[in-house]
């Protein structure tokens, strides 16, 4: 006989752990967009703070995904690590010149990774406007480094492959910035 009470509890218990992921996704969201913008203004010392606070949000996030196999696949987790890894990569990058690797899935890894030449192209024309193009060659050779390395995959998913190109356009964007500040004699 069908055990409906069981699946309905099963279900409602789900339901209930959902929510809560949403909620701490939101968290980890709300701070990785905080510790962007902090790097944009050159605010090093704030963003380290949101970093960490971000990280005890990101592993709450993670303790509660493992209550099912499912939840490492919801939506609002999904977008919610990629954009924690953007942001940890955006700022180690700018404190220190290298990308770490991070305890996420390699898809969300990715994911993260694809949208930080977005960042690092903002930051590029903010120090091109300053006269630092060492410092813009040196984010167009970070973000060709990354498309060559993306290019070594072989993805299957349309997300994953529309991410790649934006990065393609972003190194273009870049190559151009770099020859423009050539052209001027900077």
């Amino acid at each position: 006989m069908v055990n409906f009470p069981r699946l309905r509890q099963e279900f409602q218990d789900y339901d209930a752990e959902r929510e809560l992921l949403i909620k701490k996704s939101r968290d980890v969201l709300k701070l990785s967009k905080q510790v962007i913008y902090a790097v944009h203004r050159d605010e090093l010392p704030a963003a380290a703070g949101l970093v960490k606070q971000m990280e005890r949000e990101r592993q709450a996030l993670e303790k509660i995904a493992t209550h099912s196999n499912k939840m490492v696949y919801e939506g609002s987790y999904k977008i919610a690590l990629q954009e924690y890894v953007e942001a940890v990569l955006y700022y180690e990058f700018v404190k220190t010149g290298k990308l770490p690797d991070l305890p996420v899935l390699a898809e969300y890894y990715i994911l993260g990774l694809c949208d930080l030449p977005g960042e690092l192209g903002r930051r590029a024309v903010f120090l091109a406007g300053k006269g630092k193009v060492d410092e813009v060659k040196k984010i167009r050779d970070e973000i060709d480094v990354i498309y060559g390395e993306l290019l070594q995959f072989d993805f299957r998913e349309n997300e994953i492959r529309r991410k790649v190109d934006a990065v393609k356009y972003e190194l273009r964007k870049m190559e151009d910035l770099v020859l423009d500040l050539k052209l001027k004699g900077r």
